[in-house]
């Protein structure tokens, strides 16, 4: 719940920054100086882009958070049962052991969106956050492709 409320505050932030920004560069686009539009432009840019971004990790987080819920109505999740630091992070090594299995999972039948998504948390358990995006966008594609 906390990381849901912090990403809905962190969007009313953004937002207010781009109409604030906005009403900025439109003040610079009218002066009509080659300059001061340039900075209106550039005022409306880099904002939309911050916001574009901000839209697919909104979606990517809802649709993970949509997938989560129905493998555990399913009760299909993966025992959490790793050891962790206090910091909360997984204990690497343990990680590292239980990941094989989710790999041979996915080996195995390649196009279960179920498996891809529980190879996507073994990956961000061994601390390769790239690979666990790629992993969980993969499982959301197939899990789209299956329903409909």
């Amino acid at each position: 719940m906390k990381g849901r409320t912090a990403a809905l505050l962190m969007a009313l932030l953004l937002l207010l920054y781009v109409v604030l920004v906005g009403q900025r560069a439109v003040l610079f686009l009218s002066t009509g100086e080659p300059v001061a539009i340039a900075l209106g432009v550039a005022l409306l840019v880099l904002p939309l882009l911050g916001l574009f971004a901000l839209v697919v990790e909104l979606r990517f987080g809802l649709r993970t958070q949509q997938i989560v819920r129905q493998l555990a109505d399913e009760g299909a999740l993966p025992v959490d049962d790793l050891p962790r630091r206090t910091s909360g992070r997984y204990e690497r090594q343990a990680a590292d052991a239980a990941f094989p299995a989710y790999k041979a999972a996915v080996e195995a039948a390649p196009d279960d969106w179920r498996s891809w998504f529980r190879l996507g948390l073994a990956y961000d358990a061994c601390g390769d956050r790239r690979r666990a995006r790629q992993a969980l966008r993969w499982a959301i594609k197939l899990r789209r492709e299956t329903a409909g």
